[in-house]
């Protein structure tokens, strides 16, 4: 490269020095053999402070620590593992990422280039394996390439639509020397990579004027809200229309959930009040989300009276599931500016909304979530709300299954402070997740939520949290079943408890913590309850808490597979749901109309 002087060094020198230079300064993995060229370069390099490599115990919790501070930071997340077992244990990770848009570099060693393709001890193409999980590849087949591939790779995982990369390095390239020339953050230019971020102008002004006319608004925020923190954003243009707010799983945290406006997550597990929102409103702003089928339920119900505005950086999905009246291709947070910008020069809501807000606050009166308190034991949710009040201002990870949508409907976080496997839902994930947001935020709380079953997974990084002193909280809400396994079996099957239960076999998690170094409690009643978890966030170390709740707790409302979201399983006051799903607004002249009409009276439009 012009200008640039050269230096002697091996690829895996070039390669520790270039992620270097992008500013990483943690890196999850597990040595082996293909890839300990690298870790040999990577010694020296920990030996200078520049980098440190967190020794995680396989390498699936490698992809998903790094996972775990992507979504913290905002920043791309590396890991290594190295040839063959030790790339495909990356590969849950890398999905688990691909499907929620998290900016990862994954690295990966590979046999030497001579015997690429002759079934070598430890190959496997790797490369082919992750293709559809993957933003983008490389294989390093010239230690020349190595600058410009991780340059390439940062690039691309970290703007657009994030998502991983994977650099597969063959072990004689990080051990050939060759002139070393650094390429800079910043100064890669990808012919055909330009992803749009401003929206177009005639797009923003009609999505304005929708506003502007709908009597029965929603704002739907998805993960791209958060990518792009546009938090401040949508709460202007909430306040400004006077528009209730719902996210999806991944959207948690872009709007401020105690703010009057906020109506929780929504969907198969949401609350009743956004289902009963989004099926009776006239406009549906959908931000950064991309109508995923645990939000829509039975697709063609969905928001079935209303006209779509959808914002995304992705063009794929604008249209991909619901073909929107105004598409607008961009970043969420600058599409919002741009729209914001439009909108002050007219007045703000001049009340047009509020007869909606007031029906919306009648479904929340009428169906709010409920907290069980049964007399004999702790139910799961007095768990998460003990844990959401003494630590509001937590970094939250979660497992999979009823605990996360507990956590889900009753914590409220800030941006960036839910962090949750959604589109993948990886059983596995909460703990070596949190262990990657707590060294991204060492001076932040960070809590895992997890259940029996979950946990269990990766419970072999507890000996990580033990040996660096990563003090994450963990919190097993622990019902001795897979509880939403359990809970489907009941419901759609028979009540035919097929290989759900966990109860035989379970180990004694404290003791279990304490044979790992961790701190280990146990909790059962409900007067043990505060005390527990004020101790275990008081205390210096990692803590496994081990919270035992009813056995039977199903996660209520849910939408059952196939139908709309108007139509949920578990609210109580049953009449009172068939009232309040049996009228409809004309979106011409307001007036209501029973549901079977197919023509307002008032107005003759047709519904």
């Amino acid at each position: 490269m012009d200008g640039v002087p050269l230096v002697r060094a091996t690829g895996a020198f070039a390669l520790i020095d270039s992620l270097k230079r992008h500013g990483v300064k943690h890196i999850f993995g597990y040595p082996g053999g293909a890839v300990l060229p690298i870790y040999d370069e990577l010694y020296l390099a920990e030996e200078r402070g520049d980098i440190q490599h967190i020794l995680v115990r396989h390498e699936q919790a490698a992809a998903h620590a790094a996972d775990g501070y992507a979504r913290a930071t905002g920043q791309v997340g590396v890991c290594f593992g190295t040839s063959g077992p030790g790339a495909t244990n990356l590969v849950t990770g890398i999905a688990t990422a691909h499907l929620d848009s998290i900016p990862m570099v994954v690295i990966t060693g590979q046999v030497p280039r001579p015997v690429i393709g002759s079934d070598a001890f430890q190959e496997t193409d790797i490369f082919g394996i992750t293709l559809p999980l993957v933003k983008h590849s490389y294989v390093v087949r010239d230690p020349s390439q190595m600058a410009q591939f991780v340059a390439e790779a940062f690039h691309i995982a970290g703007t657009g639509r994030p998502g991983p990369v994977l650099i597969d390095v063959p072990k004689d390239v990080g051990l050939e020397e060759f002139e070393y020339a650094p390429v800079e953050p910043g100064s890669v230019h990808l012919a055909g990579y330009r992803p749009t971020v401003k929206g177009n102008p005639r797009q923003v002004k009609q999505a304005i004027d929708l506003i502007q006319q709908s009597a029965r608004p929603l704002l739907y925020a998805g993960g791209g809200a958060i990518t792009s923190g546009a938090h401040t954003e949508i709460k202007e243009l909430a306040e400004r229309f006077q528009i209730p707010v719902t996210t999806t799983l991944m959207g948690k945290g872009a709007f401020d959930e105690a703010h009057p406006l906020a109506v929780g997550m929504l969907g198969m597990h949401g609350t009743a009040y956004a289902n009963f929102a989004v099926s009776e409103c006239d406009l549906l702003i959908a931000v950064g989300a991309r109508f995923d089928d645990r939000v829509t339920g039975k697709l063609d119900q969905f928001a079935s009276r209303a006209k779509v505005i959808h914002i995304d950086i992705d063009p794929a999905e604008v249209g991909k599931n619901r073909a929107p009246e105004v598409p607008i291709v961009g970043s969420v947070k600058p599409v919002l500016m741009e729209l914001l910008q439009v909108a002050r020069q007219s007045e703000a809501a001049n009340g047009r909304t509020q007869d909606w807000l007031d029906r919306i606050n009648r479904w929340r009166q009428t169906y709010p979530l409920q907290i069980p308190h049964p007399t004999e034991k702790l139910s799961p949710q007095e768990v998460i709300v003990e844990l959401g009040r003494q630590a509001p201002d937590a970094f939250f990870t979660t497992d999979v299954g009823q605990h996360q949508m507990w956590a889900a409907q009753f914590l409220k976080n800030g941006p960036r402070r839910w962090i949750s496997s959604a589109g993948l839902g990886t059983m596995g994930y909460g703990l070596p997740a949190a262990m990657g947001v707590k060294v991204a935020v060492a001076d932040q709380q960070v809590i895992c939520i997890s259940g029996d079953a979950s946990f269990q997974m990766n419970l072999q990084e507890l000996a990580t949290l033990a040996q660096y002193g990563i003090n994450v909280k963990t919190v097993i809400v622990n019902n001795f079943w897979q509880g939403m396994v359990r809970q489907w079996q009941q419901a759609f099957f028979g009540e035919r408890y097929s290989n759900s239960n966990m109860s035989r076999g379970m180990p004694d998690f404290v003791k279990l913590a304490e044979a790992f170094g961790v701190k280990g409690m146990l909790v059962r009643e409900r007067g043990e309850l505060g005390d527990a978890i004020a101790t275990l966030l008081a205390h210096d170390g990692p803590v496994l808490l081990d919270a035992q709740v009813t056995r039977d707790e199903n996660c209520y409302p849910m939408i059952a597979p196939g139908q709309s979201n108007g139509q949920m399983l578990g609210l109580p006051e049953q009449e009172k749901l068939e009232k309040a799903v049996e009228l409809i607004y004309c979106s011409g002249c307001g007036a209501k109309n029973a549901a079977s009409n197919h023509f307002c009276p008032e107005c003759g439009a047709k519904l």
